[in-house]
């Protein structure tokens, strides 16, 4: 990894760089947010199927 810093380094691309950097934290951030998302979801579903069994045992029966 430093042979590849020290290549753009000595190029002065710092600019793609900087970019690279930027799309990698970027695309974490995406990858990190889905999963937690999904995970809200999955949470969310097993609540309301909690609810639904509550509500049939003591609910009214029409």
């Amino acid at each position: 990894m430093d042979e590849i810093l020290l290549s753009v380094i000595q190029r002065g691309d710092l600019a793609h760089l900087a970019l690279f950097l930027w799309a990698s934290g970027a695309s974490s951030l995406l990858i990190w947010s889905l999963r937690e998302l999904a995970a809200a979801n999955r949470r969310f579903d097993a609540f309301v199927r909690e609810l639904q069994r509550f509500n049939y045992q003591f609910g009214d029966a029409e």
